[in-house]
């Protein structure tokens, strides 16, 4: 998912900063930390690779571990707050997410393999929703307001939580990438069509410069 803008800081000593607020990041989700973490390319709206349902992590490998580390950087400097493996071409079911929007909070990265929904509430919420394949395109998408996600974490382990708020949008819209899905598919037919005639003008640009 799309998120606002943020600032980073600039000056002397800053890659020495951001190599350390990486570290963190890499110590809250288990992984060990690389200083060449890559910056991979999002695939924009529409691509069949954004349509294919993912295919399951069998385990924990040291190539799960950098795609993590990899999805979190591709993530934060998008920058947006959710991001799915087959949004970087890569078909397997991961999706990273870190919904912490206050200025100066500290990081709460999440790394999901094999995620599941296993409870929805009735009561339900709208988000105007964003996509870092689908840039600059919003619509209001209707979801359950908490749910339940159970999935297998980096350490190996089985984790189960309870999201609500932007945390349960933000799951169920990674989750829905994972499915080949995307938020454009809950709007009405001309909205989409509209919204996917711009990203491939977008596409056309971007190929052209």
């Amino acid at each position: 998912m799309k998120r606002p803008k943020i600032k980073r800081w600039e000056g002397p000593g800053t890659q020495i900063a951001v190599r350390i607020f990486d570290a963190a990041i890499a110590l809250r989700v288990g992984i060990e930390y690389h200083t060449a973490m890559t910056i991979r390319p999002i695939i924009i709206h529409p691509d069949p690779r954004l349509k294919k349902t993912a295919a399951p992590v069998a385990e924990v490998t040291p190539a799960i571990e950098r795609l993590a580390e990899d999805m979190l950087e591709t993530m934060y400097d998008a920058p947006g707050i959710g991001l799915a493996a087959p949004q970087i071409g890569v078909m397997s079911r991961v999706f990273v997410m870190d919904c912490v929007k206050e200025e100066g909070a500290a990081p709460a990265p999440m790394v999901l393999l094999n995620p599941v929904i296993t409870w929805v509430s009735e009561a339900l919420s709208t988000y105007e929703e964003g996509c870092l394949s689908i840039p600059e395109q919003y619509g209001e998408v209707e979801r359950p307001a908490e749910i339940d996600m159970q999935w297998l974490g980096l350490d190996g382990k089985t984790h189960a939580q309870r999201f609500d708020g932007l945390w349960a949008t933000c799951a169920q819209h990674e989750l829905d990438h994972l499915n080949g899905k995307l938020f454009i598919d809950y709007l009405k037919p001309m909205r989409r069509q509209l919204m996917t005639r711009k990203m491939q003008k977008l596409k056309r640009e971007q190929a052209r410069s």
